[in-house]
């Protein structure tokens, strides 16, 4: 599924992240650069299969550049050292759960939800699992998500959210401040002859969490309308 000539590429990239050996390797990007895109075409058709509300959407709607804006951090390194791709309803600047393919020499991953989402998507979600708390953790307890997804991002307030009463029983999981499920994937995983199946059966593991996610999310949006 993925060329491993994405993985050499940016294994040397990682050695050397200045905009000197870029530019001498400008051809060798553009290469890796057109491969990772053709995967991604490969990912949004496997999701797309899964999960036909993404819509019809191009590699381009959903990968990320890969230049870094160093303007707020310390790390001033021009050039990410991975490519990734989000597939969602919108493409990459979504902010309904998606999919996402992330590929990084010894970091790579297959992952999705709502990541860091904006306070008011955020509330929508929350309010989707207190009002079906049963239902969400039917899902998110269900011993193949949990094997498929051994993590979600642990980032947690230590107070009950504003707006929801600190005795509801499932208190804990509205402190997540995003609802992203995780499988860390190992380079051969996405590489290998059996890639796209692999990356299949995670996508439909993650369907019914996404599903749940963007049914809150969306009928938020409907009340905004109404």
């Amino acid at each position: 599924m993925v060329d491993p000539l994405v993985f050499d590429f940016l294994t040397q990239l990682k050695a050397n992240n200045n905009r000197d050996w870029f530019n001498d390797n400008k051809a060798f990007f553009n290469e890796a650069k057109a491969s990772f895109e053709q995967s991604m075409q490969q990912f949004i058709e496997i999701v797309h299969t899964i999960d036909p509300s993404v819509g019809e959407l191009s590699p381009k709607e959903c990968v990320f550049r890969i230049y870094r804006d160093t303007r707020f951090s310390k790390d001033k390194t021009p050039y990410k050292t991975n490519m990734g791709g989000f597939v969602a309803k919108g493409g990459r600047k979504s902010t309904l759960a998606g999919y996402y393919l992330h590929v990084e020499p010894g970091a790579s991953m297959v992952a999705g939800g709502s990541y860091c989402p904006p306070a008011d998507v955020l509330k929508a979600i929350r309010r989707e699992i207190y009002n079906f708390a049963d239902e969400y953790k039917a899902i998110i307890h269900h011993k193949t998500f949990t094997k498929v997804f051994p993590e979600m991002f642990e980032d947690k307030l230590k107070m009950a959210p504003k707006g929801f009463p600190k005795d509801f029983e499932d208190i804990e999981l509205l402190k997540y401040k995003s609802f992203a499920p995780l499988h860390a994937a190992a380079d051969e995983e996405l590489t290998g002859a059996g890639a796209a199946d692999h990356v299949r059966h995670i996508i439909q593991v993650l369907e019914p969490h996404n599903t749940f996610i963007n049914r809150g999310i969306e009928a938020e949006e409907d009340e905004i309308i109404i």
